[in-house]
């Protein structure tokens, strides 16, 4: 991050204190040491990030070395009591720390931390959870906990994981769960950071990125099958967490140079998913 840009973040902190950035592990752990550079240089700008991430195929990868078979209903791992610790295990365990350890590696201050501790995701079985296990949505977000954590000067990595009141725990869609503490600390803007450029269509046999869609025009475009596979859960997820004050969600490829402060600042990158 060049010295202007540092400035330029500085003089629109106050607007820009807060933002709450998704990851899913694998693709974090891909990232250059150039992405935490951007991270850092943010932290010390007075910008304060907060990162939910995920971390299904090291899930399904320690379940098979395991010999525990997995299986999926609509997109979401089925969980049992066995599954869940190994879920823990992998999200709140190996993942999270090699995060934190990333972040502080290249000078910035992270503190790990699970939607277990303090309750801080509370959560509850989903609708079939006969059918599918030990899956959760979220009902409540201590957004004091992340709060704390900010105001210590360090970001909030925090691994899906959540919580009800009897103590049982659930295993919670990474970008659900950013979405819900997106919007219970009230934080503007997501950026869900992958490892594709944003929603892309065919353009007279070309892909394009859309730099701005609306969540009508995301229906619309699964409808047509211009957005398939593993993308719609994501598109989806990011429809859902734009809620209260949660104004925008962008999905961008963490690869690009300095790809936050340039969202931040407002550079077109990626997709913007707006209300309408």
């Amino acid at each position: 991050m060049t010295q202007n840009t540092t400035n330029e973040i500085i003089e629109k902190k106050d607007t820009l204190s807060l933002f709450v950035m998704k990851c899913g592990g694998s693709t974090l752990a891909a990232l250059p040491d150039s992405f935490f550079d951007d991270l850092r240089e943010l932290q010390q700008a007075g910008v304060q990030p907060v990162i939910v991430h995920g971390g299904g195929p090291a899930i399904s990868e320690n379940l098979a070395k395991l010999g525990i078979e997995s299986s999926f209903v609509n997109g979401l791992r089925v969980t049992t009591e066995a599954i869940l610790d190994v879920v823990e295990m992998t999200l709140a365990g190996s993942i999270n720390k090699a995060i934190v350890r990333r972040i502080q590696g290249r000078g910035g201050k992270a503190l790990g931390l699970s939607g277990v501790d303090g309750n801080l995701i509370v959560a509850r079985p989903i609708a079939n959870s006969a059918e599918i296990g030990f899956v959760g949505e979220v009902v409540g977000v201590q957004a004091e906990i992340v709060t704390g954590i900010l105001a210590m000067g360090y970001i909030p990595v925090i691994a899906p994981i959540g919580v009800d009141a009897a103590g049982q725990r659930y295993n919670i869609n990474a970008d659900t769960a950013a979405g819900a503490v997106a919007s219970f600390v009230q934080s503007p803007k997501m950026i869900v950071v992958t490892d594709v450029p944003g929603i892309m269509r065919s353009v007279e046999g070309r892909k394009e990125v859309l730099p701005r869609v609306t969540i009508q025009q995301i229906e619309d475009l699964i409808d047509s099958g211009e957005i398939y596979g593993g993308m719609i859960p994501k598109v989806r997820a990011a429809m859902d967490c734009i809620q209260g004050n949660v104004s925008e969600v962008v999905i961008v490829d963490g690869k690009e140079p300095r790809v936050l402060s340039r969202v931040l600042q407002g550079e077109e990158l990626g997709t913007r998913i707006v209300r309408r």
